[in-house]
């Protein structure tokens, strides 16, 4: 990677844009180096950056001239227009939204999983990447492991999110309507489809087209296809997303059906094996996972994981992810990669 590589955080007062700040913090790059982007409404404003601060430029398709990285925080409507603009600029661009996951001249890519396919010697069309989405890429490192040591046929999953994933308007309405509850009003609801506050709603983000799976369920499958492709088997993910009234930290309840069943202390050993994940699984103790400890861990913590007597090949566990923590990893990792080619 060059010295002189300018790297641009687009979406960069959002959740998941300041931890991608602090991301690139935390790797030393400095802040002369780092140019935050966001919004009109967001111009002028001032992001930390460990000691400094940066201000917010607008993101605009003229903006990129001179950048060589953009890493996109940034809904997939707002990605569909920076994301080619910053290309013909001539920046690497890795996007954290849904814009370009189902085209397939966008690779798709998960750091821990094949971010090798970034590197130099692969060849592909664009200077766009995209990632998948926290609740598949934490379920398909969860199935990885398993899937070498047992076969995977497929995993059932109830995913909890949090309001987070749904950025700032999110955790700001789950604020306002907490108190709005406490104080005895009856709040509204804005950014997600019914009342979030006190309540679970079985519903995140809009339905797909004739069709009662919602874009998010949708997309496990389709991102667990594409990524699995190349390993020559793809276990088929589905299951229901629920937006719960938490702020930070997915919670994921997760049945893999395995092709050869295995005793839960392999199918423990196994998970071990994964450096994305973390096992706590001492219940006797009250030990697993929790969206309260996941916040900063830059592992996906899995526990609870148990096995039913008359179905062997079924394993369950739960998993907590911090969302927002694990979307900027991500960006800045295959971010990084990609600038190696800029080397």
């Amino acid at each position: 990677m060059r010295d002189d590589l300018k790297i641009a955080v687009v979406g960069a007062t959002g959740v998941v844009g300041r931890e991608v700040l602090a991301a690139l913090y935390a790797r030393d790059i400095p802040a002369e180096r780092v140019r935050a982007f966001g919004s009109e409404r967001s111009q002028g404003l001032e992001v930390e950056y460990g000691e400094d601060t940066l201000e917010v430029e607008r993101a605009t398709p003229e903006a990129f001239r001179g950048v060589g990285l953009a890493l996109l925080a940034t809904p997939a409507e707002a990605s569909r227009v920076l994301a080619p603009a910053a290309q013909a600029a001539g920046a690497w661009v890795v996007d954290a939204s849904s814009a370009f996951r189902s085209d397939g001249n966008v690779p798709m890519v998960l750091p821990g999983f094949n971010l090798e396919a970034l590197g130099p010697q692969f060849s592909f069309k664009g200077r766009v990447v995209a990632l998948p989405g926290v609740v598949s890429a934490s379920v398909i490192h969860i199935l990885e492991p398993l899937r070498r040591a047992f076969g995977v046929v497929r995993a059932q999953v109830t995913a909890l999110m949090s309001v987070s994933g749904a950025g700032v308007r999110g955790v700001a309405e789950l604020e306002k309507q907490t108190a709005d509850l406490l104080s005895g009003r009856e709040p509204e609801a804005q950014a997600f489809p019914h009342r979030v506050g006190f309540n679970l709603v079985p519903q995140v983000g809009g339905f797909m087209v004739n069709s009662p799976w919602t874009e998010e369920e949708g997309a496990w499958t389709l991102e667990a296809a594409r990524l699995f492709a190349a390993r020559g088997e793809v276990p088929v993910i589905a299951g229901t997303a629920v937006q719960v009234p938490t702020f930070h930290g997915h919670g994921l309840t997760v049945n893999v059906q395995l092709k050869t069943p295995g005793p839960v202390e392999q199918v423990r050993a196994a998970l071990k094996t994964s450096p994305s994940l973390k096992v706590l699984d001492a219940p006797g103790e009250r030990i697993y996972p929790m969206p309260m400890l996941i916040v900063s861990d830059p592992a996906i913590q899995v526990g609870r994981v148990r096995a039913f007597p008359q179905a062997p090949e079924w394993v369950t566990l739960f998993a907590a992810v911090d969302n927002a923590g694990r979307a900027a990893q991500h960006l800045v990792e295959a971010g990084l990669k990609l600038a190696e080619r800029t080397s």
